[in-house]
């Protein structure tokens, strides 16, 4: 869709929460099955549901640093292997999936510009989700599992609140107010957080872009895949202001305000 080879890439990110493998990277397998042969950097970064606004932090400082020009940038993740399937209130909500985008250096004047970031953390609550490590004597003990495990209504508050504060930080810095935006499209946890932050921002639900009803929470997926369901569906051919925003474990949050172009790269 970017219309450029994969050896024109000179940086991968992956973000993922589930990485095929404890190491090496992700980045760097896929770095493998893509044929790259030009030796660019590769890595994985992991704050799970707010993993791809790190990711696209990162790549964005990559590019003003001078130190890349076009960088592929991915969220991926197969919760599947990790959930308790005889958990109920985990095991429904979540899919696997994967969605990129390419990132090249430009004018911050341009359409596609990310004009203005917002992340944190609050290590205080990191217990509210989390997927535990087990060491070999607890698994075969049978005292302990690594399945992922939530706190959702503490999780619920703490996402609404903290993707609504980060949505109003990062219109500040770019003078927007939330009726000045188009799109919002936030990281998919459930269909009552959307409401919840659309209503926060007292900005119209039709706005928000979803996809979950399709896909469920894909975690550092959701936002990349939200984008491609709206050029697919057309929700995005006008373009328009844009904010992208995700939450997850840590407790981790970050959004990104941009310009969506009116002109887009066909998705097959």
């Amino acid at each position: 869709a970017a219309g450029i080879s994969a050896d024109e890439i000179d940086l991968i990110i992956v973000a993922t929460a589930t990485p095929d493998m404890q190491f090496p990277s992700t980045a760097t397998i896929v770095q493998h099955k893509l044929g790259m042969t030009n030796g660019c950097p590769a890595f994985d970064v992991q704050a799970v549901c707010a993993g791809f606004m790190y990711a696209l932090n990162t790549a964005d400082a990559y590019v003003k640093s001078g130190m890349a020009k076009k960088v592929l940038v991915i969220g991926a993740e197969t919760f599947s292997r990790i959930l308790d399937w005889s958990d109920r209130t985990t095991c429904v909500l979540f899919g696997d999936g994967a969605g990129a985008v390419v990132l090249r250096a430009g004018d911050a004047e341009e359409e596609g510009a990310l004009l203005a970031f917002d992340l944190g953390s609050d290590g205080h609550q990191f217990d509210l989700l989390m997927t535990p490590a087990v060491s070999r004597a607890e698994r075969s003990s049978g005292q302990a599992s690594n399945y992922f495990r939530m706190d959702g209504k503490a999780v619920f508050g703490q996402a609404v609140t903290q993707m609504s504060d980060s949505v109003r930080r990062v219109l500040d810095r770019v003078g927007w107010q939330a009726s000045d935006l188009h799109h919002l499209v936030p990281h998919q946890a459930n269909t009552r957080i959307l409401a919840a932050v659309a209503d926060q921002l007292d900005l119209p639900v039709e706005r928000v872009v979803s996809n979950i009803a399709e896909v469920g929470n894909t975690v550092a997926a959701s936002i990349p895949l939200a984008l491609a369901h709206g050029l697919r569906q057309g929700i995005l051919r006008d373009g328009g202001n844009m904010v992208l925003t995700g939450f997850g474990a840590g407790l981790t949050w970050g959004s990104v305000a941009l310009r969506w172009p009116k002109i887009v790269p066909t998705m097959d």
